[in-house]
């Protein structure tokens, strides 16, 4: 019942990565999307999805990742996003964390892959992180692009902003961070969302939840501790929730069928 909407796995970070998947499906995380953040991440995501039958993955151009980004490369992404195991484009996005950011970059690169992911009626996986405004500008603008649904993995903005966001029939995923006792905007954002626009994830190797915090690899085992986290945060019965994240999974990623 227990799924994980974005995850990095590896061997280097995980070493055997058969018996990850394995230990995660008699955990009950019987679904991982493997999030691709350039070409090579995504082509082996897709080698990962056609190992292993739980294993599902996304296509896409990381904002930080765009120094390796050539002209063609998006007619690759085309490609994989084809496979009938890619379930979205992603992870697409904004990041204006770092100091050296090439905003009008990352803004070009995130639209062609909207309309990408658009003429394909795929949903995309987007990541925002410290641009909130110009990430609302962007989605507002191209409303239309959105037709095939959107999941803003790891959110990480205001009430206010999910509330705007709500209005484009966003979902929204959760992963470790939210547990810790420090995240409060996450909780907030939590408590103010309806149940059938939350996902759960990893973001594995990173984010380990409270239980954990501080250890290196984050694995997909840690689903069913953030999904009772986000049950109990809303006040709902843990098996209630879980049934009805797989469902908004389901739901979002019309290829996990």
């Amino acid at each position: 019942m227990y799924i994980d909407v974005h995850c990095h796995l590896d061997g280097e970070n995980f070493g055997d990565l058969g018996a990850l998947v394995a230990e995660c499906a008699a955990a009950g995380v019987g679904r991982l999307i493997v999030a691709g953040f350039d070409l090579p991440s995504s082509e082996y995501g897709k080698e990962l999805s056609e190992r292993f039958d739980g294993v599902y993955f996304t296509a896409g151009f990381h904002p930080t990742e765009l120094s390796g980004y050539r002209e063609g490369d998006l007619e690759k992404i085309e490609r994989l996003a084809k496979h009938p195991k890619c379930v979205a484009v992603g992870e697409i996005g904004l990041d204006y964390h770092y100091p050296d950011t090439d905003r009008e970059a990352q803004s070009e690169i995130f639209l062609r892959q909207l309309r990408l992911a658009s003429s394909l009626s795929m949903p995309v996986q987007i990541h925002s992180r410290d641009c909130a405004e110009d990430m609302l500008g962007i989605l507002k603008a191209n409303a239309e692009l959105l037709k095939g649904g959107a999941l803003m993995h790891c959110y990480s903005h205001s009430v206010e902003i999910a509330e705007q966001l709500l209005k484009f029939g966003m979902y929204f995923s959760f992963g470790g961070a939210a547990t810790w006792k420090g995240s409060k905007r996450a909780n907030r954002v939590i408590a103010a969302l309806p149940p059938e626009r939350i996902l759960t994830e990893t973001d594995s190797p990173y984010m380990p939840p409270a239980s954990k915090y501080g250890a290196f690899p984050n694995t997909p085992l840690s689903i069913p501790e953030i999904a009772a986290h986000i049950a109990d945060s809303k006040g709902i019965v843990r098996g209630q929730f879980e049934k009805t994240a797989f469902d908004n999974a389901l739901a979002l990623f019309k290829k996990l069928r």
